[in-house]
């Protein structure tokens, strides 16, 4: 196990600092804000906690509202251990603008401009953003844009959202927090056929009898290019979890049998999604299938032959 990565987060009041805290969290690290500077070494001298699997990287926010700032010893102590320190400038005019914006008062001028404040701050912290190895200027960037930058410098590879892929039927209702709903009705209803209605999208009778739908294999091919191009997407805005929704009518056959398939295409392009069947389990009813504007034509219809 590698040292524990510790990253200093500093600069200039206004300039990101609690969104640059709020995004590595959301990456994964542990972070502290504000800790007086007397607690800063005992922090850096903590053990992880016994039975760890990993250290987690640790930020520490400090800047000058900090209890006994003081930015030549917090340089110096930066020398001493293996930390990186990451500085948040950003143009005076703009920083004045966003105190106006806020009604905030600047920390070192309480009574005066905020302007002010913000020239006796940058002295202050100059000796900061000499030593710092990360300078971000965030004077031309909103939240979004800030939060891209740090996710690029500091993901620490395991950012990726959780990824859920799952099959419903649309007489049990949507699922609440499904991000992607796609709709399966449009296939062949292997509960139509006599055979195969005690089945389920998990055996290979009704897989083959859905995929023998002659609009399957370009539909699936597009949502499936669609979902490779959305998830990195997905991934690039920090969104912690994804969920992708396949429904039928009963959630028997038809998205059981898409959302193995789709899974498995996933997994081939390097994601690791985990399947839920929510209505596997449900017995095949044709008043259910009726209800919901199923119809039998064609060889469906022969098949119910008897019911």
């Amino acid at each position: 196990m590698g040292a524990q990565r510790i990253l200093l987060v500093t600069g200039l009041s206004g300039a990101g600092k609690s969104t640059v805290l709020r995004t590595l969290e959301d990456l994964g690290w542990e972070t502290v804000d504000n800790l007086p500077l007397t607690l800063l070494q005992p922090l850096l001298a903590t053990p992880p906690a016994a039975g760890a699997e990993r250290e987690r990287p640790l930020a520490v926010g400090l800047d000058s509202r900090t209890r006994g700032f003081d930015a030549e010893r917090l340089a110096r102590q930066a020398k001493r251990r293996p930390v990186e320190m990451l500085y948040l400038d950003c143009a005076g005019e703009e920083l004045a603008r966003r105190y106006s914006e806020t009604r905030r008062r600047h920390p070192l001028a309480p009574d005066r401009p905020a302007i002010d404040g913000i020239a006796a701050e940058r002295a202050l912290t100059a000796p900061l953003k000499r030593e710092a190895e990360h300078v971000i200027d965030t004077t031309d960037s909103d939240v979004p844009a800030l939060q891209h930058q740090i996710r690029d410098r500091f993901a620490t590879g395991s950012d990726s959202p959780t990824l859920t892929i799952m099959s419903f039927g649309f007489t049990g209702g949507v699922p609440r927090n499904a991000d992607i709903v796609l709709d399966m009705r449009f296939l062949k209803n292997p509960h139509w056929r006599e055979e195969l209605r005690d089945l389920t999208g998990l055996d290979a009778a009704v897989g083959a009898y859905v995929a023998g739908d002659e609009a399957y294999e370009d539909a699936l091919a597009r949502i499936e290019d669609l979902l490779l191009t959305l998830l990195p997407r997905y991934r690039a805005e920090g969104k912690s979890y994804v969920s992708i929704a396949f429904g039928c009518t009963g959630g028997r056959h038809r998205s059981v049998h898409v959302a193995e398939r789709v899974a498995a295409r996933l997994r081939a392009a390097g994601f690791s999604p985990s399947l839920d069947h929510r209505d596997l389990a449900t017995p095949p009813r044709d008043g259910i299938e009726r209800s919901a504007g199923a119809k039998k034509t064609g060889n469906e219809a022969d098949g119910a032959q008897g019911e």
